[in-house]
């Protein structure tokens, strides 16, 4: 399924739906962060996804890190709760999702890198190379929050 991501566009349509989705910052011992290319939208990204009933916020982080990345990772904190209302994703089922997600600090505890159905690139990225990267505005404020190392979650 395909998505477009709009972002402060007062031509973007309304949204119908909301649903709760998780996002990791992973940084390995190089001081690298995990990032993926995802398929749907063809941006850099944090890897995360969506809550699925029946497990904690934690457990559907580990669990998506590891399906799309490959790594196995502990959740050690929270960076932040992101909901702004004009930042909406389109899916081609007519689906229009009001972002709302959950940025998690992880430390990666073993695996090796791979693609997956929803990420075609898979990379630690130096610090130094990711304003090169085509990354949504939503995915660079997590990433700078991450960085900051923040004394309290931010959320909006």
């Amino acid at each position: 399924m395909t998505r477009t991501d709009y972002f402060n566009d007062p031509n973007a349509p309304k949204a119908n739906s909301i649903g709760v989705a998780v996002s990791a910052f992973t940084v390995n011992e190089r001081s690298e962060l995990l990032m993926i290319r995802r398929t749907d939208n063809d941006l850099y990204a944090l890897p995360g996804g969506n809550l699925e009933l029946g497990e904690t916020l934690s457990e559907a982080l580990v669990r998506e890190v590891w399906e799309e990345t490959g790594i196995t990772v502990e959740v050690t904190e929270l960076i932040g709760a992101y909901s702004n209302p004009r930042h909406v994703i389109a899916y081609d089922d007519g689906e229009v999702r009001q972002e709302f997600s959950i940025c998690f600090r992880a430390r990666p505890t073993g695996g090796e890198l791979r693609t997956s159905s929803e990420s075609k690139e898979v990379h630690w990225v130096p610090r130094e190379r990711i304003g090169e990267l085509n990354i949504h505005p939503s995915i660079r404020l997590r990433i700078q929050h991450g960085f900051e190392r923040r004394e309290t979650a931010f959320f909006q």
